[in-house]
């Protein structure tokens, strides 16, 4: 259930792009029932079906970052994240606005940077993982101070404290 108007506005118009919605139903398996290897079903015949890299850049941004959350293997979580952040590269905030998204283009790349910075430091390459984790403290000024923003911040405030505590 969405906690603020924004978020039902914005809900509202993720479902009215078909796309979107079945990632979202995707995005539900995985969170909201614990059914990892379901939604990583959903999201392969998504990504067939949109065409891979080749997709509508929001579409393969949005699904990459979700497919990402879903693999069992961290290198395998690395390139869906590389790609979601490629794809995050040919978006417009008038393409966000198109599909309800209350929010510009640049308040996507701190999650994504973080993501990125994560897998780096899974893999143990601490100094690939400190980089991405400065450039999504950079684009924190992006983030509105909603529940979104508070997610990301509170991740990349945990993630500062693994990587300087090491």
């Amino acid at each position: 259930m969405p906690a603020s108007r924004d978020e039902a506005v914005q809900e509202q118009a993720l479902t009215a792009d078909v796309t979107l919605a079945r990632i979202n139903q995707g995005v539900q398996l995985h969170h909201g029932q614990g059914r990892r290897e379901a939604a990583r079903d959903v999201f392969t015949q998504i990504w067939d079906e949109i065409g891979g890299e080749r997709g509508d850049p929001l579409h393969v941004c949005v699904l990459a970052h979700s497919m990402a959350d879903v693999q069992d293997d961290v290198e395998q979580e690395l390139i869906w994240d590389q790609r979601a952040l490629a794809a995050a590269g040919l978006l417009t905030d008038a393409r966000l606005a198109q599909v309800g998204v209350p929010m510009p283009v640049a308040a996507l790349y701190p999650s994504l940077h973080l993501s990125l910075a994560e897998c780096h430091r899974k893999l143990g390459d601490l100094d690939r993982a400190r980089e991405y984790l400065q450039r999504a403290q950079a684009g924190i000024g992006a983030l509105g101070d909603d529940q979104y923003g508070q997610l990301i911040k509170g991740g990349l405030d945990r993630l500062t404290q693994q990587l300087t505590s090491r």
